[in-house]
């Protein structure tokens, strides 16, 4: 990371499997411009993320990446030194003593459903490209008229599933969710494959062959469709089916067939789902976010052939290029909502206006020490 950038607003959303970082970076030169009376420094927004098991590592990370770059030399001294953060997610809660003891972060709590709110209406309103169809091997991005944008529905797949009724600005309603999601997947992923981590598990199941295990309608119908209801020969009838009657046992079967039909599995459970909360209200539109997309082109055609199948073709799954991020973006566009008297010199208020997005084919990489350019969204924010 250059030494010459300056570091602030750094926002984090701790769920119960990942922790998603947000934080500002201003231009190496930290140029800045008035506008309307106020400072602007133009910058980027910068992305992290690691693994809930691993916090140390993300303790290390914000030690060396970003509270020197903050101008905090030492985090662990008096109190007015103390620097307030904007958190979000369990972990919030869970881990507020332990960033407090060994940053000397105090957590600022933004309530987690509010933050994917904010954090999916600030990218469907600022940042241009940010919402596309995926369907058949066809990526599409969907252009948001922003005066008809409520209602819709936003399914957020983390550990587990929210399903939430988005109504307007600060407007929701959490009407339904599923506890099979990402958390399920790895889960039964690690027990029934040597899997150890999400992106290893994802990465197997790009091999594999689902239909290896899932009983198919043809499977049932001898190689035939049944086209009297609708369904095609290749329509999983059930994941996991043929280990009734193969007469195997795990071992005999390859781990990336497991990971694959598991995978489907969970997806197209979820995109039925959402279709049918979506019909339930009326939705049309139904954002798909949470880090257990990861950009993966089989999960989100899964999902999108599991809504267009159950609405005949008359709803589409949308996605989001910063799907993973969203509750750590709200909580980091909470700062323009409130201040805290504590806040240190550098906590600005977020202006929301983005001049441009960074690169058409955003796709989130593992993160350990160093940030992808890719990763980021170039903006602006207001010195007051």
């Amino acid at each position: 990371m250059d030494s010459t950038q300056k570091i602030s607003h750094l926002a984090l959303d701790i769920g119960g499997t990942l922790i998603k970082l947000v934080y500002f970076s201003a231009n190496g030169d930290y140029s800045e411009e008035s506008r309307n009376g106020c400072s602007v420094v133009h910058g980027k927004l910068c992305f992290a993320k690691f693994e809930t098991r691993k916090i140390d590592d993300c303790l290390e990370f914000i030690r060396f990446n970003i509270l020197h770059h903050s101008g905090v030399q030492h985090p662990n001294g008096a109190a007015h030194d103390k620097l307030y953060v904007k958190a979000t997610g369990g972990g919030a809660f869970k881990f507020a003593d332990l960033f407090k003891e060994k940053l000397g972060i105090l957590f600022d709590k933004e309530d987690e459903m509010h933050s994917l709110v904010g954090g999916v209406n600030f990218l469907l309103k600022t940042v241009p490209r940010e919402a596309f169809t995926y369907l058949d091997g066809q990526k599409e991005f969907v252009e948001i008229d922003h005066n008809d944008l409520y209602p819709y529905l936003l399914v957020n797949i983390g550990s587990g599933v929210s399903m939430i009724k988005v109504d307007g600005d600060g407007k929701y309603e959490r009407i339904s969710g599923t506890s099979l999601g990402g958390g399920t997947f790895l889960g039964l992923g690690k027990l029934l494959t040597k899997c150890k981590s999400f992106d290893e598990l994802l990465e197997l199941s790009h091999h594999g062959n689902n239909r290896v295990i899932d009983m198919l309608v043809g499977d049932i119908y001898g190689g035939t469709d049944y086209s009297k209801i609708g369904l095609s020969s290749t329509a999983i009838a059930s994941s996991f089916g043929k280990a009734i009657s193969d007469g195997k046992e795990l071992e005999d079967y390859q781990p990336e067939d497991v990971a694959r039909s598991l995978l489907r599995m969970i997806s197209n459970n979820i995109g039925q789902i959402a279709y049918l909360n979506a019909l339930r209200f009326g939705l049309k539109r139904i954002f798909f976010g949470g880090f257990f997309i990861r950009g993966l082109e089989y999960t989100m055609d899964t999902i999108s052939v599991a809504v267009h199948f159950w609405s005949r073709g008359e709803a589409k799954a949308m996605f989001l290029r910063h799907e993973g991020f969203l509750g750590a973006l709200g909580a980091f566009t909470s700062y323009n909502n409130q201040s805290h008297n504590d806040l240190k010199s550098h906590h600005h208020t977020v202006q929301r206006a983005i001049l441009n997005c960074s690169g058409d084919n955003f796709r989130h990489i593992p993160v350990t020490s160093n940030l992808n350019d890719s990763e980021t969204i170039e903006c602006s924010i207001n010195l007051v």
